[in-house]
């Protein structure tokens, strides 16, 4: 009775697995020609995971028969949900929006020594690691610093790359 699902679930996911190592060779060698970092060859295979797992699990909900209503249905509510992330200031979806938005326009990088200048306070260390929701420092006490990546965006940076803090320290 599911033999026909069965089959297009493995074919499914035996392209989802082939489709991954296929594009995660091809960017790893993209991007080391174009001498990208570590860090940004990492958030790009998991920005492409992403999609690919997302559309897997599409591909898998109209192979197991999901009714077309409840599938816009759905859609509209993941979209409607994205609409609100890019107004939300606090929220967990906002983070996320700031985390791509860090990745593709923001000078600062993996290793750049920064400054937050906050009202009352400076917090500054190395860019140890940017995630999905966080910016993580590292100070020069060996401190490890989290800040959201939507309060990076709403706050004055002082970036000084890597070398240039070398220089002057």
């Amino acid at each position: 009775m599911y033999r026909n699902q069965l089959i297009y679930t493995a074919v499914v996911l035996i392209t989802l697995l082939l489709i991954r190592f296929i594009t995660k060779h091809s960017i790893n060698k993209a991007l080391k020609k174009f001498h990208f970092s570590l860090q940004r060859r990492r958030m790009t295979i998991k920005i492409l995971n992403f999609f690919l797992l997302t559309s897997a699990v599409i591909a898998l909900l109209g192979i197991w028969g999901i009714e077309k209503e409840k599938f816009v249905l759905f859609i509209s509510s993941v979209l409607t949900i994205i609409g609100v992330a890019f107004f939300a200031q606090w929220s967990i979806l906002s983070n996320i929006t700031a985390g791509f938005i860090l990745y593709f326009n923001h000078p600062m990088k993996l290793g750049d020594y920064i400054q937050v200048l906050e009202k009352d306070f400076i917090i500054e260390g190395h860019i140890d690691d940017i995630t999905f929701f966080f910016v993580h420092l590292k100070t020069n006490n060996g401190e490890r610093i989290t800040i959201p990546n939507s309060v990076i965006l709403q706050k004055n940076i002082s970036v000084k790359h890597n070398e240039e803090h070398k220089k002057n320290a």
